[in-house]
């Protein structure tokens, strides 16, 4: 499976957008757990944006239709926009530990 199985290509541009919009959010004033809700209403009123300009909204199925996909992709975006800063956050971690478990095991050996 391929990520564009699942987010619309002409949403994926929001992916890096709430990214650097979480990491200023992070810098702000507001608290740490409150970043992925501001992240996720961002996303959907994004999505819902992009789904009022570009499609058809004449009747009711048409409308819900749009509102479910402006909801589960707006959700998909900024999920991945966490999920990518938690990867980036844990690769960096265990890069840092890696050297001092090396280092521990050197200095046992010697």
């Amino acid at each position: 499976m391929n990520y564009q199985d699942f987010i619309r290509p002409e949403l994926v541009i929001l992916i890096p957008v709430l990214y650097f919009m979480g990491k200023l959010l992070k810098a702000s004033r507001i608290p740490n757990y409150r970043i992925p809700a501001i992240l996720g209403v961002t996303g959907i009123l994004l999505a819902t944006l992009h789904v009022v300009a570009t499609t058809p909204l004449h009747n009711l199925p048409e409308i819900a239709m749009g509102l479910f996909v402006s909801i589960t992709q707006g959700i998909l975006v900024a999920g991945t926009s966490v999920y990518y800063d938690q990867l980036k956050k844990q690769w960096h971690n265990s890069r840092e530990d890696v050297p001092a478990v090396y280092g521990q095991e050197n200095k046992s050996l010697h």
